[in-house]
């Protein structure tokens, strides 16, 4: 274990990273620590009990040890104690029921702090998860996440609560027992210890073959994970394209490949054990073999000897196990490593000690260039004016920066150059968490969560009355069909929603966002799963609404942007066209030409 720590110092810097989750339960932990501590230095006197019993209590030998001597002599003496032998036994039991007790604090205390800090890792990771800014939600993989957050965690937990202990009690172990082995016989100690050298540099080996295969087999069960989460939250789409063989076909590679490399790892833990109990079993042979040479010699006592037989399973089985504990801290250092790389991820600052101005709705978008690469920009010179209260479209091919450009609004990213403005403010110099209490957003796929109509509707402040979630569903045209479920606002939705219908489900995305009253709200392409007569009812309710809020709307539907007071053509990222409806139809461009093919179309 020292060779180990000595030879990596990163271990060590990985054993401090472990640790500062110990904060705030140091006291329950170390008692764990000193529990095992002095476990095992209980556990070794009931050798030295047992030999002075042979040499000198049923021997002749002089009890050379003032201290040990002084103890005999409290309990009767030599003589009282050859009489009473059973007064031994009564010691070994109270030795033994010792070591027990801190076993037992050390196993109580080890383990309540360790759950108390998967609790806290787990409560920091949601924590720092949440806060994360959303380009890494984008990109992330929900599976990935959740291993992280859970088998990760989990692995980290039983490092602390087991292993760590064990390697703590193993080295005191080892120390302790070398110390007692070269007091009574330093040549048999040399004899004892004569292969731990091959041990230790065998563990060593093992453990830095096993760590990559454990960190393969881990990242096997990640991407596992990831099939499954995948599979489960898109079964709708799997049914409807009858890919059940494809996906179990998917699943089943993803499966051979995780027992593969499991396989592998455990192959080589079988391999480890076989060749350990080998040098193991020799180093107890070798000590038996010349131990009892000596003391037929009458170099060394028998009692030595009975003493060194039970030492040597002392110090040789900790070290025996030292290869499963280093491949437990192989474990829990790549999952450390892997929690870490989530923690390293900066957050997304909501609070910036920003402006908090009053928002009216104003908004104006000068020169505005926004790119998710380096020079590859989506959105090219972006300019136009919205009065408080007005109703602007957004309208373009697919790709053309429709949704980037809204995305922008709420600062779920930062346009690269030009300005936005929110009532003369400079929106990078409102807070965050300031603009997204202003802005409201409706995207495109809504997310439902398994809670009752109700609890989803007013998800943003659950103490909002009844009253105002009504009208809000009324608004989103969603009332009507909530009532003619049999628990109406009470039903539970199915999880992400699947118990309703697509055009439900955004409906009632579109009742949680206006209920709010936020000054401004848009419409990422939400309405597109509603029929076109249930489009027009929603927007006659939101007119209701304009004097309240400027509204952004985003759709492919000229019948859901022709009412807008100004209507703006996307294509590659550059505003062609504006104008309201009337205008529009009548000038050449890519508007009239969507038009001519969707009033063709709405004809037959």
């Amino acid at each position: 274990m020292v060779f180990y720590f000595a030879k990596g110092g990163k271990h060590l810097t990985e054993i401090k990273k472990l640790l500062k989750f110990t904060r705030g339960y140091g006291l329950m932990y170390s008692i764990g620590i000193v529990s095992i501590i002095l476990s095992q230095g209980v556990t070794l006197l009931s050798p030295l009990v047992i030999r002075t019993t042979i040499d000198s209590i049923i021997g002749s030998s002089i009890i050379e040890n003032k201290r040990v001597a002084y103890f005999v002599g409290l309990l009767g003496g030599r003589a009282g104690l050859r009489e009473n032998l059973w007064i031994i036994g009564i010691i070994i039991i109270f030795i033994t029921l010792l070591r027990g007790i801190f076993l037992y604090l050390k196993n109580t205390m080890s383990s309540k702090s360790a759950e108390n800090i998967a609790e806290k890792i787990k409560n920091q990771l949601y924590d720092h998860i949440q806060k994360l800014p959303y380009e890494y939600h984008v990109s992330a993989e929900t599976g990935e996440l959740i291993q992280r957050c859970t088998s990760d965690v989990d692995t980290i937990r039983r490092f602390l609560a087991i292993q760590l202990m064990e390697v703590v009690g193993s080295f005191f172990m080892l120390v302790f027992t070398i110390g007692i082995m070269v007091s009574l016989s330093p040549r048999m100690a040399l004899i004892s210890i004569s292969m731990l050298p091959l041990s230790f540099a065998f563990a060593y080996i093992f453990f830095k073959r096993v760590k990559k295969d454990f960190k393969e087999a881990d990242e096997a069960e990640a991407r596992l994970s990831t099939t499954l989460q995948e599979n489960l939250t898109g079964i709708r789409v799997v049914k409807a394209f009858a890919r059940e063989g494809y996906e179990i076909e998917n699943f089943d590679k993803k499966n051979s490949e995780h027992k593969r490399l499991n396989t592998k790892l455990i192959i080589n833990l079988a391999s480890y054990w076989a060749i350990a109990d080998f040098i193991s079993f020799s180093q107890i042979g070798l000590v038996i073999v010349l131990g009892s040479y000596q003391a037929v010699k009458g170099y060394i006592s028998l009692g030595t000897l009975i003493a060194f037989t039970s030492y040597i399973g002392m110090l040789v089985w900790p070290v025996r196990q030292m290869g499963r504990t280093l491949t437990d801290m192989g474990k829990a250092f790549v999952s450390l490593k892997r929690i870490d790389e989530i923690f390293l991820e900066p957050i997304e600052v909501l609070i910036e000690n920003g402006e908090e101005p009053p928002i009216s709705g104003d908004i104006e978008f000068m020169n505005v260039y926004f790119e998710y690469e380096k020079d590859r920009p989506v959105l090219k010179d972006i300019s136009f004016k919205v009065k408080a209260g007005e109703t602007i479209a957004f309208i373009g091919p697919t790709g053309s920066g429709k949704s980037s450009l809204v995305h922008l609004l709420p600062r779920l990213y930062d346009y690269t150059k030009g300005s936005i403005k929110l009532d003369g403010h400079e929106l990078k110099s409102i807070d965050r968490h300031w603009v997204r209490k202003n802005v409201g957003l409706v995207l495109q796929e809504p997310f439902l969560y398994a809670k009752t109509i109700k609890e989803n509707i007013r998800l943003s402040n659950p103490s909002y009355p009844d009253k105002r979630v009504y009208d809000a569903a009324k608004t989103a045209s969603i009332h009507d069909d909530i009532n003619s479920f049999e628990d109406k606002y009470e039903t539970m939705v199915g999880e992400r929603g699947v118990s309703l219908s697509g055009g439900q489900k955004q409906r009632m995305a579109i009742a949680r966002t206006i209920i709010n009253d936020y000054p401004i709200v848009i419409f990422d392409d939400s309405l597109s799963a509603v029929d076109t007569s249930t489009d027009i009812e929603i927007r006659e309710a939101l007119k209701t609404r304009r004097n309240k809020s400027t509204t952004i709307i985003i759709s492919h539907r000229i019948s859901t942007v022709a009412g807008a007071d100004k209507i703006y053509v996307l294509d590659k990222g550059k505003i062609v066209q504006s104008g309201n409806h009337e205008q529009l139809i009548n000038e050449e461009g890519l508007y009239k030409r969507v038009y001519t093919i969707q009033s063709s179309y709405e004809d037959l």
